[in-house]
């Protein structure tokens, strides 16, 4: 019996020592909410000429602008992607999701234009248009991908390896088309709204740095700490140049 006891100590110590060492998910109940805010003079988008794709332009009661800056009426900037650069617990690993993000070409633009997702995640980019697209990944730590999609209702799923914000998208047949892709090992980040808003779940207790990502005016940082629970706001501002 003293033999046995001894063995199962041992073996309870072994599984305690493997499990500690073992990544482990790291979640709470904190939630950092925001608004993306935009000061200055509104810049004027460019229109796009879709007058060679008839199937597109019909789409659109006039000509669409590009979503490069999207601000709304109250001074909301949208398209910012949001998200924890660092202080996450040592160790802390997070496993991809099974559901897929999507990334959907019609009326000859990318919806959305900014979206995020986990290594190893799957991003569905689906054609919903009745014309040719071709989408191009230009990673510099992932592997780059190019794909063509002739028809409507085309599907394909790809996957990022490595962290990477953020990995552009674009169409060789359209050039007006694009897209960013934020790429992240936990699933701490956000994209902010028309109404500038956004949130971040799921925050163990602890002090991080957040890092605001917009493709034209740059990033931005902010230093913030949250408890167990509870939640906290963090606004980030961008001027327009």
């Amino acid at each position: 019996m003293r033999r046995l006891g001894v063995t199962l100590a041992v073996g309870a110590a072994l599984v305690g020592l493997v499990a500690a060492r073992l990544p482990r998910e790291v979640q709470g109940g904190s939630t950092v909410t925001g608004k993306i805010k935009f000061t200055g003079a509104k810049p004027a988008n460019a229109k796009i000429d879709m007058a060679e794709e008839a199937a597109c332009a019909k789409k659109y009661a006039s000509a669409a602008p590009t979503a490069e800056t999207v601000v709304g009426g109250t001074g909301a900037l949208a398209n910012v992607f949001v998200y924890v650069k660092s202080g996450l617990p040592a160790g802390a690993s997070y496993p991809a999701p099974a559901t897929a993000v999507t990334v959907d070409q019609e009326g000859c633009r990318y919806h959305p234009h900014v979206l995020g997702l986990q290594v190893g995640q799957n991003l569905e980019i689906r054609n919903s248009d009745p014309v040719l697209h071709n989408i191009k990944a230009k990673p510099t730590k992932n592997r780059p991908f190019n794909i063509s999609q002739p028809s409507a209702g085309m599907k394909t799923n790809r996957t990022f390896n490595a962290p990477e914000v953020m990995v552009p998208l674009e169409c060789n047949v359209h050039g007006w088309m694009n897209a960013f892709v934020g790429v992240l090992p936990h699933p701490f980040f956000a994209v902010s709204g028309n109404d500038g808003s956004f949130s971040i779940k799921g925050l163990p207790a602890g002090t991080y740095t957040l890092e605001a990502w917009h493709e034209k005016y740059g990033t931005q940082t902010a230093t913030v700490t949250v408890a167990a629970t509870g939640s906290k706001t963090q606004d980030f501002t961008f001027a327009a140049k």
